[in-house]
């Protein structure tokens, strides 16, 4: 080889070497992603979708389900499972659980085929000439918390329609008809806010209905019942794991009547032709807490009414779920209310959906007298002062946290403080009590949130449609209230970060938050229930009742010493971990010179730590600022 071939071959080797490697591998296009579902339009479905479930295999926890779907001639048919669902603000249809579809036609099969992008809808090639076909499936109920909320138990069960059955895509649900019926197990007693039930052995069929009333009306069953007529056209219908627990005083169901009193005095309108709570009273069926337009969805524990005088703080459930039927279900976001349940929501208004409902299920269940003023002002002083210290207030807003349903999935966090979750319930209703106290002030009394409640949620008496709505019409409504920036005021407490704690209502309010070496009334009873240590405005973590952290505080003492969510209290000093003890430890180190000894165990392995806090235990108080009667104490007083 010449030299000049050698240098040749050599600049050709080094050209190779330098050649980019990406342009000798291979480089795809996307392949198009093609909507094969028919778009959801304005139109009846020509047909009565007919539903049987089969409730009865309790034992095993599954649901039975035969459905018969008219057919469309001419039109291709593709079957929706529910996705989006009302009251959980994100996708959570239990798709999972939906098993063994099989679809026919005058008992021959029908093939079907899943969407290859919308895993809830599937393509059925229905026969020419076929007029109806029948869907049969399971739906596998959870049997243990690790597989999701358990609805089936040998005493109860909760069923919510959207797990049950399928409807036709290309037409708004509130156009398609649908007859359903439900058998139960022999003896149990079921509710649910659908008209026209005949009841025969132990089955019911409804009445025709639409497919999003349906869907918007579950049903709670079970072996030990009994309803109390509460007035107005509601009833208090409550379920147990046994009978005992459905003990109620007289002074109970007092109280529960008067909380529709005050809901309807506080709306002036009512937009319901009937309403049930439903209640289940159970440490064995899944917590739940939804709301609905003629009735609610709740859970509570088994002590509700034989323990009344210490449970207090979990009484907030149903006035919540009750002014749902006014905010949230009646009014609602333009951009939350979806013609099926395929489309997605947009939740940027829940500070208003869920804050304010939040604000007046304080108020109310004062008003009422279902929970106490010190209770409601304990529980007031724990949200402020958590505001206080949160430093993800720094980098994420309110109107941010209205996406935490479908960002968080309602999923435990390493460090919530930091990433912050679903604020607009609890730092909204604060908003709202300093919007009702700058409408107070500016209007000398005159005038008040109330108004507001009236004026927006109030209007066309007997209307139990949805009313939708957008930030403009909450601005204007409120300028007819009382005249104000409130576009502003909205925009900045709400949808920009770092902004200051939301105490400005508290202290319009003629209150302070102040802090004490014991917890309020709100803390001590949830303390007493859950049997762990508080101790976030000290520490900065909260323990279980085994001494494990269950929430640290982003950059707070206990965040320093790199103790984490899981953590747990071996010892303190050189003693065994008790609440006291560490207590004891707290208050001993405000001198300056005691240090906060721990052994800390996490993954197996022990370490020695030191927290050189000193300022005592510390717990949220509300104090009035000056003597007589305060603003806040009008704000709580009984309106009928």
């Amino acid at each position: 080889m010449t030299r000049k071939t050698l240098m040749l071959a050599s600049g050709l080797a080094a050209l190779c070497l330098t050649t980019p490697a990406t342009a000798q591998n291979s480089a795809p296009q996307p392949v198009p992603v093609v909507n094969e579902i028919p778009a959801p339009q304005d139109r009846a479905y020509p047909g009565t979708m007919q539903l049987e479930v089969d409730a009865t295999d309790i034992a095993r926890a599954i649901f039975r389900v035969k459905q018969t779907i008219p057919v469309v001639q001419g039109e291709k048919l593709t079957l929706l499972y529910p996705e989006w669902l009302p009251g959980k603000h994100a996708p959570r249809g239990a798709i999972a659980e939906l098993t063994g579809l099989k679809i026919t036609t005058k008992g021959a099969p029908v093939k079907w085929t899943r969407d290859t992008v919308n895993v809830y809808a599937f393509h059925v090639d229905v026969p020419a000439g076929a007029k109806q076909v029948t869907a049969e499936f399971q739906f596998l109920t959870p049997v243990r918390g690790s597989e999701g909320r358990r609805v089936i138990t040998p005493e109860m069960m909760n069923v919510q329609w959207e797990q049950v059955s399928l409807y036709p895509a290309g037409y708004y649900t509130r156009r398609i008809p649908i007859k359903p019926s439900i058998t139960l197990p022999k003896g149990w007693t079921g509710v649910a806010a659908i008209d026209g039930a005949k009841i025969k052995g132990n089955r019911i069929d409804y009445g025709v209905t639409d497919y999003e009333n349906f869907i918007d009306s579950p049903l709670f069953a079970g072996r030990h019942f009994k309803k109390w007529d509460l007035g107005n056209d509601v009833t208090l219908n409550v379920w147990a794991d046994e009978e005992k627990d459905l003990a109620a005083k007289p002074e109970h169901i007092a109280a529960h009547k008067a909380l529709v009193d005050e809901a309807l005095a506080l709306y002036g309108a009512k937009h319901f032709d009937r309403y049930e709570f439903l209640l289940a009273l159970t440490g064995r069926m899944g917590g739940v807490g939804l709301e609905h337009h003629r009735s609610s969805e709740n859970t509570r524990e088994t002590d509700y009414f034989t323990e009344w005088d210490k449970n207090g703080h979990e009484r907030g459930l149903l006035p919540h779920e009750i002014v749902h039927s006014w905010n949230g279900k009646f009014r609602r976001p333009a951009t939350m209310w979806t013609p099926n349940y395929s489309v997605p929501m947009r939740t940027q208004l829940l500070w208003l959906y869920e804050g304010q409902t939040s604000y007046w299920d304080l108020i109310l269940g004062v008003r009422s007298g279902i929970q106490s003023k010190e209770l409601i002002l304990g529980e007031l002083a724990r949200n402020a002062a958590r505001y206080q210290v949160q430093p993800g207030r720094e980098w994420r807003s309110v109107q941010d946290t209205t996406q935490d349903p479908v960002i968080g999935a309602r999923k435990a966090k390493p460090y919530y403080s930091w990433a912050r979750g679903e604020d607009y319930y609890n730092e909204g209703a604060l908003t709202w009590l300093a919007a009702d106290m700058i409408i107070r002030e500016r209007s000398g009394g005159t005038r008040s949130l109330d108004d507001f409640a009236k004026l927006f949620f109030g209007v066309r008496d007997g209307d139990w449609g949805v009313l939708t709505y957008d930030f403009d019409e909450v601005v204007a409504t409120l300028n007819k209230v009382e005249p104000y920036d409130w576009a502003t005021f909205l925009d900045s407490k709400l949808r920009k970060a770092g902004q200051p704690a939301p105490l400005l209502g508290i202290e319009k309010a003629g209150y302070r938050l102040v802090f004490k070496d014991e917890p309020n009334a709100f803390e001590k009873e949830a303390a007493a229930e859950g049997k762990g240590l508080d101790l976030w405005h000290s520490l900065g973590l909260r323990l279980n009742g085994d001494g494990v952290a269950t929430s640290v505080l982003w950059d707070g003492p206990a965040h320093k010493t790199s103790i984490n969510n899981g953590s747990k209290i071996v010892a303190v000093g050189e003693m065994a971990y008790s609440k006291d003890r560490l207590k004891d430890a707290i208050i001993a180190a405000k001198d300056g010179k005691t240090p906060i000894k721990l052994l800390v165990s996490r993954d197996k392995r022990f370490r020695n730590v030191e927290i050189g806090y000193t300022g005592g235990l510390r717990y949220p108080h509300l104090e009035p600022a000056s003597q007589g009667e305060q603003e806040l104490d009008r704000l709580l007083k009984p309106k009928r």
